[in-house]
């Protein structure tokens, strides 16, 4: 009799973890990790000084502005392509801090509304690969590896740009968090 009463706490015990478990659990994990590095860009625009957005490593590296006009307008274009649209948002042409760090904003609130309306099953949708690199031999990937992809993008630039406010002596945003 002992055996049957464990066997159904352990039964109902995982019924009721499976209950509190997200409905959409890819499409929750990809939404988390798209806010963190959301955030980190954000904050890390925000901490360079303005005066030092045209500042570059070396000569043959791009210049702080170019990689927030970069990010922005990568942003813009997977989020809108990922709505079928193609709607250019032109940070590259901008090169003051207030002007790009407003680009990168408004590439943020576009994509927000992508990733808000991203399920489990539409995460699965085939899209184009072309959308965002790099670009894998087959012509469709799942919506979920192209945001993922963007996510991988945005993290590789983050991790660039972190060296450039530390040549500037500005602690980047993951290490002197608020």
């Amino acid at each position: 009799m002992m055996i049957w009463r464990k066997l159904v706490l352990v039964v109902l015990g995982g019924a009721c973890g499976l209950s509190a478990q997200s409905p959409n659990p890819l499409s929750t994990e990809v939404k988390w990790s798209y806010s963190t590095i959301k955030n980190n860009l954000t904050k890390l625009a925000d901490k360079m000084p303005a005066e030092k957005y045209s500042f570059r490593p070396t000569p043959e590296v791009e210049t702080f502005a170019r990689r927030i006009a970069h990010i922005a307008d990568a942003n813009m274009n997977v989020c809108s392509g990922l709505n079928g649209e193609r709607k250019p948002l032109g940070a590259a042409s901008k090169t003051s801090k207030a002007e790009l760090v407003a680009s990168l904003k408004e590439s943020f609130d576009y994509c927000d509304r992508v990733f808000d309306t991203l399920t489990d099953v539409t995460a699965l949708e085939m899209v184009s690969s072309r959308l965002g690199g790099p670009f894998p031999p087959e012509p469709t990937r799942s919506r979920l590896a192209t945001l993922y992809n963007l996510i991988r993008h945005s993290n590789e630039m983050y991790g660039y740009m972190a060296v450039y406010l530390r040549l500037n002596g500005v602690t980047p945003p993951t290490s002197a968090p608020e």
